[in-house]
């Protein structure tokens, strides 16, 4: 497996802990225990709540609550619930305390009661009020978003904040970190009842947001945006872009809320009744306006779905005016400790409501038991809702910059003062000047240049970058024992031009190979920031097996080099390449390739003309001259940024890509004329509560008479790891084609099965399933017996064929799979289905590969 590659996938998730979600600045906070006060047994789902306000909360399945809130008018709580007395009790403003509440029993309903079977009634959708209530919300949804009006502006202020919890005090006293008393005694102790917080992390952004229906049009405009720095070691754009992937804006009225990377079922989803149960429990009085609580729970609490409650109103619009979503603990989730989501909405002025107020805070942690950990905390602020208010058409549609500039980035402190929607608490406020004093410390720094090292692979000198690690050693049967040392440059030397090297020796075969690339940014940012415009040159000399493209991996990855089979058969490829790339802000892009291309037969393959006859002739090079256009169609793609890479973050919109490749003969030795004309969807689908799939469909025909190393040699794997793009039980070079079609689908069920049976619940584990087909010939034309010209397949030394063109019947494979053991290791099953009768493959076989995910 690449293991470069895949620790920046495992690491920069792991970062974003390092910087995510909302955190409230109350002065008032309640917290106790609610119980019935005949048996004194906790109660679940009391509400409890600031009278007065919408300010409330359900206790949990243990009887606790905690409330906190601002206002200092707010004098007394009030718990309810069905059944029982209401409870209305004093507190202190401005304090923090804690108040046991006893609920007693509604006397009289007692008397009611007939008794006909110990048996507890069956929840049931019909003939209940709660859900006629909800289905009324879920049919008046479209008039209560914003998009019902023609026009819409707003402000938003977004708040992005991480903390440790529970740091010892004592850390500070040690003699290694007395250098950073100054960031450990900035603590919070205020924000959660019984957690000492401690910020190192804050972003915020204001930004003016700008909506049209006909045509429709959303412009945001940012005016300020101030995020901490820790130096050169993490892009932070980059790592705030993920985060705010991760912790996605909440819209109760889609039908599924994205959160850490899963699809959670709304509440009010059109399907809602269907795997939600709702209880009416609860009348409240807002500005004269009557709102019924409805709490809600799954029907099955391993189900990727909330708990909570939405308050209704009964003004005949059926709004939500304020929720709270719960993240119920049986889910399975990875390092999640806690997350919930609260939504308030403010009225408008022709009654309806907006969203005013959004926050979303979890607790993370590797174990759920420890006090450790940290806290995340994002929250937006909604201000200024204008409707129907018609603007210039250039409000809408003038196309903002990606990149934020250095004016907005850098607004001043009194900018800042005059324009927070929220305020900064007084840890917050001091996180900028902590961490620019932390980041400035050659320990520090020297703390950062290791920890590189060691999950990335690099050794840092500034400019230029040693690495990767993993790649150092390797072996295979054409090389034997190889060495391999590179680097590349960083944007400390510039952002606008990059090299990349490396250099290897075979210690069996006993030659030099290399690489080097030379790029040049035409836009005057970063080649790896989007829109790329670039124009690249490269040479490269290199073994390579042929067909072995893996997705996730280096062909010189240690862990690579242990393979199933036979398999010496490779190439010493010399290539030489000019690539140009230009992207748009629309996300269409294109890439034109010049490249000229040599190989090599090495091992036992072998390239050879006229076999079987008397005029057979081995050929010791193939050389082939090459221009490619591909086009490309990513709508609405997002990466996450590193300095010198970027990795696309998963989105449910299809990708298109058409690539276009043109042979031409007689051009630097080109030996061929020929067309290579390839067609690709890929779709990321959420699948709600079933979890998500990946699913590729790809077309692809060659026109022109070539021999078959210049065929579709289709991409097999023979390691150990599990390849997404690769044919896991196929083997290398075992078929060719000259037109194809192929499906590929890789299905994460998320726990969907597992969580329903108690010892794999337990043990969080996700079940996956695979389906791979491919279907394709070699016409005539292309066709070595009859063709004798052409190169004949390679066969083993008995005879025994090795490479076959694909034929009538479709090459099939599946697989099941365990994923999320120890939270990174995947391993699945794989059964080969089609052309069991070829000699020297596997028919089924265990493969592994490692991913993080929450």
């Amino acid at each position: 497996m690449n293991f470069n590659r895949f620790i920046k996938n495992l690491l920069l998730p792991l970062l974003l802990l390092f910087c995510s979600i909302p955190v409230f600045a109350q002065s008032t906070i309640v917290s106790g225990t609610v119980t019935d006060a005949n048996t004194k047994q906790p109660l679940s789902f009391v509400t409890v709540a600031f009278n007065g306000s919408t300010i409330g909360i359900n206790t949990t399945d243990q009887g606790k609550y905690t409330l906190r809130t601002s206002r200092t008018n707010l004098t007394q709580i009030k718990a309810s619930f069905v059944g029982y007395k209401p409870a209305l009790l004093t507190i202190v403003p401005g304090k923090t305390q804690v108040i046991n509440i006893r609920l007693f029993p509604e006397a009289q309903a007692l008397q009611e009661v007939t008794v006909k079977s110990g048996k507890k009634q069956k929840y049931t959708n019909k003939d209940n009020p709660a859900v006629e209530l909800i289905r009324q919300v879920i049919e008046h949804k479209p008039q209560n978003r914003p998009e019902a009006y023609d026009f819409v502006e707003y402000r938003a202020y977004d708040k992005l904040q991480l903390s440790f919890i529970n740091v010892s005090t004592q850390l500070a006293e040690k003699k290694f970190f007395r250098k950073y008393k100054f960031i450990l005694d900035n603590r919070d102790t205020t924000l959660v009842p019984g957690k000492s917080l401690l910020p190192m992390y804050l972003d915020e952004k204001l930004t003016q947001n700008y909506y049209r229906k006909n045509p429709e049009k959303k412009r945001t405009v940012v005016l300020g945006q101030k995020s901490v720095n820790f130096g050169a070691a993490i892009d932070h754009d980059g790592l705030g872009q993920y985060i705010k992937h991760i912790y996605a804006d909440v819209d109760i009225y889609d039908n599924n809320i994205f959160l850490i990377t899963n699809n959670f079922l709304s509440p009010i989803s059109n399907s809602a009744p269907t795997f939600y149960k709702f209880f009416i429990t609860d009348t409240v009085m807002v500005n004269n306006n009557k709102l019924i609580e409805l709490s809600f729970t799954p029907r099955n609490t391993t189900d990727l779905l909330f708990e909570g409650k939405i308050y209704i109103t009964q003004d005949g619009n059926f709004a939500v005016q304020k929720a709270e979503l719960i993240v119920n603990k049986n889910i399975n989730l990875n390092f999640v400790k806690s997350l919930t989501v609260n939504l308030d909405f403010e009225q408008n002025p022709d009654g309806r409501y907006h969203l005013s107020k959004s926050d979303i805070l979890a607790d993370f942690g590797l174990n759920k038991k420890k006090n450790g950990g940290i806290f995340g905390d994002r929250t937006i602020t909604y201000k200024n809702y204008i409707v129907n208010k018609q603007l210039p058409d250039t409000t809408y549609t003038k196309e903002e910059p990606i990149e934020v500039s250095d004016e907005v980035k850098h607004r001043s402190d009194d900018f800042w003062e005059k324009n927070r929607l929220d305020t900064l608490t007084t840890a917050e406020s001091k996180v900028y000047k902590n961490i620019d004093s932390l980041s400035k410390m050659p320990s520090f720094r020297r703390t950062m240049d290791i920890a590189t090292l060691v999950l990335a692979g690099y050794k840092s000198f500034g400019p230029f970058e040693m690495g990767p690690a993993n790649a150092f050693y390797s072996f295979n049967p054409i090389e034997g024992f190889r060495l391999r040392l590179g680097g590349r440059t960083t944007p400390e030397l510039s952002k606008r031009y990059y090299f990349e090297t490396y250099g290897a020796y075979g210690f069996k075969d006993e030659k030099w190979k290399y690489f080097f690339s030379a790029t040049y940014s035409l836009n005057d940012k970063s080649i790896y920031k989007f829109p790329q415009n670039y124009i690249r040159a490269s040479v490269n000399r290199d073994t390579k097996i042929p067909g072995q493209n893996l997705q996730f991996v280096q062909e010189d990855n240690f862990l690579l080099s242990f393979k199933r089979g036979e398999n010496d058969k490779y190439l010493y490829n010399d290539f030489y390449k000019l690539n140009y790339v230009h992207e748009y802000y629309s996300h269409f892009s294109y890439a034109l390739t010049l490249s000229n291309w040599t190989q090599s037969p090495a091992g036992s393959l072998y390239f050879i003309q006229n076999a079987n006859t008397a005029n057979a002739n081995t050929i010791h090079s193939l050389t082939t001259t090459e221009a490619e256009l591909q086009l490309r169609y990513a709508p609405h793609e997002q990466f996450y940024q590193g300095k010198i890479y970027r990795i696309p973050i998963p989105n449910t919109y299809p990708i298109f890509t058409v690539n276009y490749t043109q042979g031409i003969k007689n051009v630097f030795n080109s030996s061929y004329n020929y067309q290579n004309i390839d067609l690709r969807w890929d779709q990321h689908i959420l699948e709600s509560i079933f979890g998500y799939s990946d699913i590729s469909v790809e077309g692809n025909r060659i026109l022109g008479n070539v021999p078959y190393p210049l065929l579709n040699i289709h991409q097999a794997n023979q390691t150990y790891a599990y390849d997404i793009e690769s044919y896991n039980l196929m083997n290398f070079l075992e078929f060719v084609s000259d037109k194809y079609v192929a499906l590929k689908i890789d299905q994460h069920w998320e726990g969907f099965f597992f969580n329903k049976i108690p010892l794999l619940k337990k043990l969080k584990l996700r079940e996956t399933t695979s389906f791979k087909l491919l279907y394709g010939s070699v016409g005539d034309n292309n066709n070595p017996n009859i063709h004798p010209s052409l190169y004949a397949y390679p066969v083993q030394a008995n005879g025994a064929p090795i490479t076959y063109g694909l034929g009538n019947t479709p090459y099939m494979e599946g697989s099941v799979g365990v994923e999320n053991i120890f939270k990174f290791i995947r391993v699945d099953a794989v059964k080969r289905f089609s052309y069991l009768d070829h000699p020297g493959i596997a028919t089924w076989g265990l493969r592994t590969r490692v991913k993080f995910d929450f």
